[in-house]
């Protein structure tokens, strides 16, 4: 199985970025977890990680020639980018939006996805072990096809 694995803007600042709300761990230190955790499940990972929306949605396209899965943050794009939730849905891939703070607790803006529609599930609030927790769904669903 294949997934590939998205992170927008300022997510390359994790670490940095918030503490208080994102944690200490940097994107790298995710993405070497993930890898590490993905080797008993017989995933093969691929990451990208964009500031720019152009990028991810051309990234998105690709992964339809490749990929059995998709996990992506958003980021800030999670609010208003009806051209990411487009590419989703054409791909028809099974995508998991994943957001490392709870943003059903946090400012108003930030609890409205345009991109929840088209998902199969939205991990929220989970720090790092969203992406596992989306991981081990998209597993499943492949499992299930």
């Amino acid at each position: 199985m294949k997934v590939l694995i998205i992170n927008g803007p300022n997510l390359n600042l994790l670490g940095l970025r918030n503490p208080d709300v994102y944690g200490e761990v940097t994107l790298e230190q995710i993405e070497l977890w993930l890898k590490d955790k993905s080797k008993p499940l017989n995933v093969e990972l691929q990451f990208f990680q964009s500031n720019h929306e152009g990028a991810i949605i051309d990234t998105i396209h690709d992964a339809m020639k490749w990929a059995d899965g998709i996990i992506i943050n958003p980021g800030a794009f999670t609010h208003y980018s009806y051209a990411i939730r487009d590419a989703i849905s054409a791909v028809i891939l099974p995508t998991i939006e994943v957001h490392l703070s709870d943003i059903m607790n946090r400012e108003d803006f930030r609890k409205i996805s345009v991109i929840e529609p088209v998902c199969v599930a939205q991990i929220i609030g989970q720090g790092k072990f969203g992406y596992l927790e989306g991981l081990h769904q998209l597993i499943h669903i492949k499992k299930s096809a």
